[in-house]
């Protein structure tokens, strides 16, 4: 038998014969170790222990706490479920089963009615299974036997998938107990560490997402290697249904979504008062570090779109139009206009770095089950800009953009941690240069000292990128900001300037969004805040309160010098009792309400109540409005435990 050698990230190899598999390495490597291990990540492909090595390898072996290890544990458990669902349901079909972000699914065809009701059996199975034991075995077939071997069993969602294979495919399948799959994996070695497990929703979904085919029941789980991982989880998921930005959203007027438009959002008064206040904002920051604003087409013609190279990675994500009998198409990303303004004029080396800021309007096809309030939407705004500067500019402006997302993160009390996406598959231009790239921006992060993970394969098809995950008040990540070294653009839309020596030299494009997508960004901040908006951004800053009609004329006065000087403030001088009126603010989620009453009008005070904080006492009309000044202008973010 031929050897290979195993290389693992502390930089040891080991001799192993060729197809070891690796459960066997890490076994060899620590018994201790495999306690925990779930899978693998080889030259940069994650695999199930029951895999084989069949060359010189770079292992990393992966844990629950690893994404990679995450998916597996997710995946495997998904085929659990499905088997549960075999054994107790005997006319079922089964379409897929993937991992997902927060768990996993499996996609049924069944007479049978799935209810939550049904939850506590189909786990009471799970729980059977996972003590008789099992481990995943792993075959290949080749693409006919393997069409042939599921029309038998009459699983027609399996042989439509494998008859989308090529013809000389060899088709991989997992086996747990009498439960078979079509599968590429990777899974779990056995099934002995899913010790915990829970049946959560029920959906309906199309077929492959096409409303044209059969509607099929979906239901959605979690589970974990321990029951207290859990029972936290649960818990943070009724955390998350108390901040759900759809159903805060509604009760604060925000925005609104209709079956006229699916995915497109309608932004109220107040939703646009938010929306408006972060833009402004956000424009005076651009403005302070060097950008220059534009605004570009919605709409461009598709040869713009052949040159971007959007028309080959990008098409089936795009909207298309015709005008004057030419194809068009709705811009799904901002960077070819930005492109073409750069290009309207001949640029000097000395003009550079030219930076261009654009909040510019987008428009994706996304499968409608996967819509999603503000998170999934098929249109939005990013706030996008294009940076055109020298090679050697480059690394300068990462920092620049880097500072950026800090301080606008930092801004909402937001941690975030940071990924280097590498070249994907579909990848456009010559490796060479996305090598100089990756290196680039790993140079910048390791200069700057950031901690990041690579996340291979899942940079843009034009070239690698930065990405910042946020992690929200309840532990929740959101992938929000990126920023992108290009290469390619610059070369299919023949940018140059003009160097010291009067030659025609290419700029390199930075890509950068930090919002990412307004409309998520905003979700995101809603669900942080539940609804309770820090005061430069509240669509309603202050609120005030008569106690009684005869102090209306002191509580108007009050109104309108607050009024006068540009805050957002509402009178409530209804014939209605104080309780009452202080219950609605509370719901409403304004922070500041004044009480008026006799003592204020005496006094010529006005009573502080604080959403959160509750009475504040009297203060005069100048020291209260001082004090919301200073909140406003330094942009604080006020917890109970802060005054």
């Amino acid at each position: 038998m031929s050897k290979i050698i195993v290389t693992l990230p502390d930089g040891s190899s080991r001799e192993y014969e060729k197809g070891v598999k690796l459960y066997d390495v890490c076994k060899d490597i620590s018994e201790v170790l495999l306690r925990d291990v779930l899978g693998a990540v080889v030259n940069g492909t994650t695999m199930g222990l029951q895999e084989t090595l069949e060359e010189d390898s770079k292992v990393k072996f992966v844990k629950f706490e690893d994404k990679e290890g995450k998916a597996i544990f997710w995946h495997t458990s998904a085929h659990l479920m499905a088997y549960a669902i075999q054994r107790l349901y005997k006319d079922v079909k089964f379409a897929i089963g993937p991992s997902i972000d927060d768990g996993f699914y499996y996609d049924f065809d069944t007479e049978h009615r799935f209810v939550p009701e049904d939850f506590e059996k189909i786990e009471k199975e799970m729980t059977a299974i996972v003590k008789e034991g099992g481990v995943l075995e792993r075959y290949e077939m080749p693409r006919n036997e393997a069409i042939e071997h599921f029309k038998k069993l009459g699983e027609k969602y399996k042989v439509e998938l494998i008859e989308d294979l090529p013809e000389d495919a060899h088709i991989s399948f997992y086996k747990l107990g009498d439960f078979v799959d079509l599968c590429k994996g990777p899974h779990l070695y056995d099934i002995s560490k899913i010790k915990a497990f829970k049946l959560l929703s029920i959906a309906g979904a199309y077929w492959r997402g096409d409303e044209h085919n059969e509607m099929l029941q979906r239901i959605y789980a979690v589970s974990f290697p321990k029951k207290k991982m859990l029972d936290e989880h649960l818990a943070r998921l009724e955390e998350a249904k108390l901040r759900d930005h759809r159903k805060i959203g509604k009760e604060m007027d925000l925005f609104s979504m209709h079956d006229e438009g699916p995915g497109f959002p309608f932004f109220h008064p107040n939703g646009m008062v938010v929306r408006n206040e972060l833009l402004s904002w956000w424009r005076d920051v651009l403005a302070k570090n060097g950008y220059g604003e534009i605004l570009t087409p919605i709409i461009l013609n598709e040869d713009l779109w052949h040159r971007s190279g959007h028309w080959d990675h990008y098409k089936e994500n795009m909207y298309f139009t015709k005008i004057d009998d030419k194809d068009y198409a709705i811009k799904p990303m901002n960077c070819p206009g930005s492109t073409i303004v750069y290009a309207n004029s001949q640029h000097s080396y000395k003009e550079l770095p030219i930076r261009l800021s654009e909040f510019g309007q987008v428009h994706r096809h996304e499968l409608s089950g996967t819509l999603h309030g503000l998170f999934r939407v098929r249109t939005f705004t990013q706030d996008d800009a294009h940076v055109y500067c020298l090679p050697s500019q480059v690394e300068d402006e990462v920092f620049k953009m880097i500072d950026l997302a800090d301080y606008l993160y930092s801004t909402f009390g937001f941690k975030y941690s940071v990924e280097l996406s590498t070249r994907p598959d579909d990848f456009m231009g010559e490796i060479e240069t996305w090598n100089i790239a990756e290196a680039a921006l790993k140079s910048a992060l390791e200069k700057r000292g950031i901690k990041y993970t690579i996340n291979e394969g899942d940079g843009a098809f034009y070239g690698p990128k930065i990405d910042f995950h946020l992690e929200d008040a309840i532990g929740r990540t959101w992938q929000c900001g990126t920023i992108q070294l290009d290469f390619q653009m610059p070369i299919n839309f023949d940018l140059t300037y003009i160097d010291e020596n009067g030659e025609k030299k290419r700029p390199v494009m930075l890509h950068r969004a930090l919002f990412g997508s307004l409309e998520r960004f905003l979700g995101i901040l809603i669900e942080q805040f539940i609804g309770k908006f820090p005061l430069w951004l509240a669509p309603v800053q202050v609120k005030i309160l008569s106690i009684s009609e005869k102090f209306n004329d002191y509580a108007k006065s009050v109104y309108d010098e607050l009024k006068s000087k540009g805050y957002r403030v509402v009178l409530d001088d209804r014939n209605e009792k104080i309780g009452k009126k202080i219950r609605e603010a509370q719901v409403e989620k304004v922070e500041y309400m004044l009480i008026i009453g006799e003592e204020e009008v005496n006094t010529k005070t006005v009573t502080i109540r604080h959403r959160d904080l509750g009475d504040q006492g009297k203060v005069s009309l100048d020291d209260f409005i001082a004090r919301i000044k200073k909140e406003i202008d330094t942009k604080e973010i006020v917890k109970k435990e802060d005054k």
